[in-house]
């Protein structure tokens, strides 16, 4: 079947090639096509003994590893639907998702989520729980002696389901986007097309509950017969050893990664010459920080975009335009249409207009799984998904996007958008990393706050940060106070929590 079962079909082409290195491992392990396949089988052969069958939800509160994986491609195989959870999450807020998936199983992977399993199996309903851990089924599958059986479900298509994956926050109604067969496909052939190739090696930090993880370069880079080296957590010291030892040729990170790496003790030894090139996403990438990897290391940046509802493959800025279009996501990718529209309206707007992002093509997501309501509201009549992203569309046709629309702040009646000061700051020789967010304010309804860290021996005062601003923005736009922080407060994927620094007591 060449729907779903996707290890299988690879095996076809290479099945002694290197598939996966798990770093997760002491001391990492490789594992080729074939033995990925053998391991898919066994998973989901003691699946189905377990009753998962097509549609069935399997869901996994695991850290990134082998395991992740086999149970990705075992849940193809069976043509049932993979869900991933996230184990950062309260124990009340993986119970919300629970409930509204129904898994037919959970699996974990022991003391990381131990005070979540304990919560979730004293539920009344609770689902059934299963380790991946030692000692488990799962394992025992997987020493099993005899060579397994090969299984594939004939009856699937590339429209059914093949991951939900949560997105929206931690706070409020869980929204999970259903994934489809066709989704990934159409995302791995936009990948190809934008220049990730059959030799590649691909260093993954992203978690693996992430649309990123999964499905930006991993999935597809297996899917086209590439190699996946797989760490468990972010480590500089980790990422740059790696990159030289596997010889990795793309890697992806938010800017604050790529900071963290060129301040690492490891980074004047590190060896990074096997680098096409690196992703850059969630944030533009500062131009003084392009410019140092390309001057100490001859590295190169694009800037991409994706989300976990659309792709997550949806714009791609070469590393040629990398400083002549800092700041922007590029140009949509190949099978993707992108508007920027009046919010209220819905009508598109014209160059250097600034509006809502709206996408459409063949791998947007179906919809929120048990949420009508929700993808109602979030497709409109012409098949668009809107993005919540405010953005803009340059003469040439390069997309930027200026900020979130529930990151906008309204100051004295003016529209302030808090990528735009920030950027301003990060040309500033002294910021490391910083985060702008609108804090209420008695005269001007809304005023910004900088938060900022700064440079190794560097310093800088409040006064001095704000009269920078001052020359490059309007006046309604200059953060009112500056916070200086030891760090920001990050996301697992490396993102700043603005909602934390939104609360943050001075």
């Amino acid at each position: 079947m060449y729907i779903g079962d996707y290890l299988a079909r690879r095996c076809v082409y290479s099945a002694d090639q290197v598939a996966l290195v798990d770093a997760a491992a002491t001391p990492s392990r490789r594992y080729t096509y074939a033995a990925m396949n053998d391991r898919a089988d066994r998973t989901a052969g003691w699946l189905r003994a377990e009753g998962v069958g097509k549609g069935s939800r399997v869901a996994v509160l695991a850290s990134d590893g082998v395991a992740f994986y086999d149970l990705f491609f075992a849940c193809g195989k069976l043509g049932a639907v993979l869900v991933p959870l996230n184990w950062r999450l309260h124990p009340l807020e993986v119970e919300a998702q629970v409930r509204l998936v129904e898994p037919a199983v959970l699996l974990h992977d022991g003391p990381l989520v131990a005070a979540t399993v304990a919560h979730l199996a004293g539920l009344r309903d609770a689902p059934r729980i299963e380790t991946l851990g030692s000692g488990g089924a799962y394992a025992a599958g997987l020493a099993a002696g005899a060579r397994p059986e090969p299984i594939t479900c004939e009856s699937l298509t590339e429209r059914d389901a093949a991951c939900l994956l949560f997105t929206g926050g931690t706070t409020g109604r869980p929204k999970a986007a259903e994934v489809s067969h066709g989704q990934i496909v159409w995302n791995t052939l936009n990948t190809r097309l934008g220049d990730v190739r059959e030799s590649d090696v691909f260093l993954n930090i992203f978690p693996l509950f992430h649309a990123g993880g999964l499905f930006a370069f991993s999935v597809p880079l297996l899917i086209l017969g590439g190699r996946v080296v797989q760490l468990p957590r972010f480590t500089p010291a980790d990422v740059l050893r790696q990159i030289g030892e596997e010889r990795v040729t793309i890697f992806g990170g938010v800017p604050t990664v790529f900071q963290m790496l060129a301040d690492a003790p490891e980074w004047a030894a590190a060896d990074l010459s096997s680098l096409r090139f690196c992703m850059s996403g969630g944030a533009p990438m500062p131009v003084p920080l392009i410019r140092r990897y390309q001057q100490e290391k001859g590295v190169v940046f694009r800037q991409g975009f994706g989300m976990t509802e659309f792709g997550p493959g949806v714009f791609s800025l070469a590393a040629t335009d990398a400083e002549r279009k800092a700041g922007s996501i590029g140009k949509p990718n190949f099978f993707v249409d992108a508007r920027v529209v009046d919010p209220e309206t819905n009508r598109p707007l014209p160059p250097g207009e600034v509006g809502e992002l709206v996408l459409r093509g063949p791998s947007a997501m179906s919809g929120y799984f048990r949420d009508p309501e929700a993808t109602a509201r979030v497709f409109d009549a012409e098949g668009y998904l809107h993005t919540g992203d405010l953005a803009r569309v340059d003469d040439e046709g390069y997309f930027s996007i200026v900020d979130r629309l529930k990151d906008m702040y309204i100051s004295g009646g003016e529209n302030v958008y808090p990528a735009e000061v920030e950027g301003v700051l990060y040309r500033h020789p002294a910021v490391a990393m910083c985060a702008v967010v609108g804090v209420p304010d008695e005269r001007w309804g809304e005023v910004g706050r900088a938060f900022v860290v700064l440079r190794v021996g560097a310093s800088a005062t409040e006064a001095e940060l704000i009269d920078h601003a001052r020359s490059h923005l309007a006046r309604y736009k200059l953060p009112r106070s500056v916070v200086f922080l030891d760090r920001l407060p990050v996301s697992g994927a490396g993102k700043i929590l603005k909602r934390e620094l939104r609360t943050h007591e001075l």
